[in-house]
């Protein structure tokens, strides 16, 4: 990333470069921010970052990065995010707490040039080094020392004044000095994530137990109304003795639900979503109210497992793929469904076998719509219809194996599902293979049209 200017003449702006200071470099840093910053060297709170922009091995700026602040009413108002969202995610915040030129004369551009380049790379570098990025850079301007003209170049937004209060240890004191705040997205999505109830994909814990991977943005996914998961799972059967029941059936299920989709992959994991889960979150789950404290508690991994373990499998299942069909937009007309069997690694039955799987599996997604395990001594063939016959495939095409190239199949999906259907065909079906081959090219419909 390069741009810039050299000896305090305008030059081109192409040769700046701007990185985190190397090895060695602190002091030297630290010694010219001391000296030369009206603020001083300071402290940069929390997680840090510094950087120094360079024209031809010479510096030219210098700037530092801090957390965010605790508080900022301007800047928590453009989020939209309530107290405690702010709390578990200010970390995705940085502040700018050092900006400073070293050149003795102004170059125009040059600044604004510098904090574009920066904020470039920062969510980057800030993710190599503390695990996480940050979503939005903010900056605090003494108006009465500089205009902020630099920022709003660099596409910065004025947001307004801070009302004049300092923070030190934890508390809070007036200084009178305004301050003007100013914000810079460093993603498009920026705002939602911070102010969406659920954490998203992006934001999600890496490696660990309970956020090993993500499969959807739970907050996309429609949890109320006819067609929300809720409607949903209050029509399935109470598993559990009435005797001790505090959690309702559908507010566990949608718990594990949520935590599978954020990439829980095991019971623990499931517990482990469950009791991270903020008030907030907890509430739009259903979750129990406390009779005394009126908190919301979440289910424990013990509830969890035992409720799960006594489900029936295979009407739980068709209820989320009902739901889950409904969610994504790729189920539109022309959209495409694979069915597919696999064999469960490392699962087994009650009499150690492995466990085989036919699903159902919408195309560019990877989303399961739908899914029966194979009974023993028999194979996927008879499981094809039972298996699509809860879809709507009304102008979808379903997509097969050799195993399904049969005329009870492509006539149960055109004539009753009104459906497509691409079936592969191999020496498994000599004959039909054989016919295909002899066929002229005339006998098939032009590409995307349907034969008269």
């Amino acid at each position: 990333m390069r741009a810039g200017c050299v000896g305090g003449e305008q030059a081109s702006l192409r040769a700046v470069e701007v990185r985190p200071i190397g090895p060695g470099e602190a002091a030297r840093w630290d010694l010219l921010v001391r000296e030369r910053h009206y603020l001083g060297l300071g402290q940069l709170v929390g997680e840090s970052l510094k950087y120094v922009a360079v024209v031809d091995g010479q510096w030219v700026a210098l700037l530092g990065w801090a957390s965010a602040a605790y508080k900022c009413g301007p800047r928590d108002r453009w989020i939209g995010w309530s107290p405690e969202q702010r709390g578990r995610r200010r970390r995705l915040v940085a502040n700018n707490a050092r900006f400073l030129l070293l050149g003795e004369e102004r170059v125009p551009n040059l600044a604004s040039r510098v904090l574009a380049l920066n904020t470039r790379r920062l969510s980057a570098d800030w993710d190599a080094i503390f695990g996480h990025p940050v979503l939005v850079a903010e900056s605090f301007v003494d108006p009465a020392r500089f205009a902020g003209t630099c920022y709003r170049a660099a596409g910065w937004l004025e947001l307004g004044r801070t009302l004049g209060y300092g923070r030190n240890a934890g508390r809070y004191h007036y200084h009178g000095q305004e301050k003007t705040v100013w914000v810079r997205p460093l993603h498009r999505r920026a705002q939602r994530w911070l102010s969406d109830p659920f954490d998203p994909p992006a934001l999600q814990q890496r490696g660990g137990t309970a956020m090993a991977a993500t499969l959807a943005d739970i907050n996309a996914l429609k949890l109320e109304g006819r067609d929300g998961l809720f409607a949903r799972l209050h029509a399935l059967p109470e598993v559990r003795k009435a005797r001790g029941i505090r959690h309702h059936l559908a507010s566990v299920l949608a718990v594990a639900i949520g935590a599978v989709v954020c990439g829980a992959r095991s019971f623990v994991a499931i517990g482990e979503w469950s009791q991270q889960l903020s008030p907030e979150m907890r509430r739009r789950l259903h979750c129990r109210r406390h009779p005394e404290t009126g908190e919301y508690q979440s289910p424990s991994e013990a509830m969890l497992r035992r409720t799960l373990q006594g489900m029936d499998a295979e009407a739980l299942d068709r209820t989320l793929g009902e739901w889950v069909a409904r969610q994504y937009r790729g189920m539109g007309p022309g959209s495409g469904i694979a069915v597919d069997g696999k064999v469960l690694r490392g699962a087994r039955d009650a009499d150690g076998r492995q466990v085989h799987v036919f699903a159902a599996i919408l195309h560019g997604q990877g989303v399961v719509l739908s899914q029966r395990q194979i009974p023993d001594k028999t194979n996927e063939i008879p499981e094809f219809r039972p298996l699509l016959e809860p879809l709507d495939l009304q102008g979808k095409t379903v997509t097969a194996d050799a195993m399904h190239a049969q005329v009870e199949h492509a006539r149960f999906l055109v004539e009753e599902k009104q459906a497509d259907y691409v079936f592969t065909v191999k020496d498994n079906q000599p004959t039909l293979l054989q016919d295909i081959q002899t066929l002229d090219d005339s006998s098939f419909s032009p590409s995307g049209e349907r034969p008269e």
